[in-house]
């Protein structure tokens, strides 16, 4: 489905998770622009009006998806990340995309904006905290909730990667289920 361009108060109202009276209010103080039907009092918001009005207000900017969750996948070991892949997007809640690497990593998540990374730490071309690192300090990727994939990690271990970014682990190995509740707490995280 199309993202669309120009949003009406009930649907910017979802996204944003007000009442659609809010919306309007927004609109007649003129906080949020858009325009008027004409001949009619409707009122219409262009999508780049929204995204500058959530931004400067600190509103997440996830509501604006058709309510599916982008997960970039990043492991260099094919055979897993397209059984895990095609687990996930059987579920039908998630869109997923697969990263080889490390640059490959970079790029994707660029385009794709995922609201969560899945990222091996034991990555050949690159390390995984880099990346961590790299996504925290780009204004446009911030939101982006990270899991490290790993085979074993101690306690302390686990500690480290938190507090060098990662808003969660996951160890090998893992089920499909597992990963979804991981998906799940991580999204519900807020810093």
């Amino acid at each position: 489905m199309k993202k669309k361009d120009v949003l009406t108060t009930g649907e910017v109202a979802k996204i944003c998770n007000v009442a659609p009276r809010t919306v309007s209010k927004w609109f007649d103080s003129g906080q949020l622009r858009g325009y008027r039907i004409p001949g009619s009092k409707d009122r219409r918001i262009p999508l780049s009006q929204l995204v500058r009005f959530m931004r400067a207000h600190g509103i997440p900017l996830n509501g604006l998806d058709s309510g599916t969750t982008r997960i970039l996948l990043v492991d260099d070991k094919p055979e897993i990340t397209h059984s895990l892949a095609d687990a996930l997007e059987k579920d039908g809640r998630y869109e997923v995309r697969i990263a080889q690497g490390g640059f490959d990593a970079g790029i994707v998540a660029e385009q794709f904006r995922p609201h969560i990374l899945l990222i091996d730490i034991e990555l050949e071309d690159i390390n995984a905290r880099q990346i961590c690192r790299v996504i925290r300090e780009n204004s446009e990727l911030q939101d982006v909730k990270m899991v490290a994939i790993t085979a074993a990690l101690t306690d302390g271990e686990g500690h480290a990667l938190m507090q060098q970014g990662f808003d969660a682990y996951l160890c090998r190995p893992f089920d499909v289920r597992q990963v979804i509740e991981c998906i799940d707490e991580a999204l519900s995280i807020v810093h």
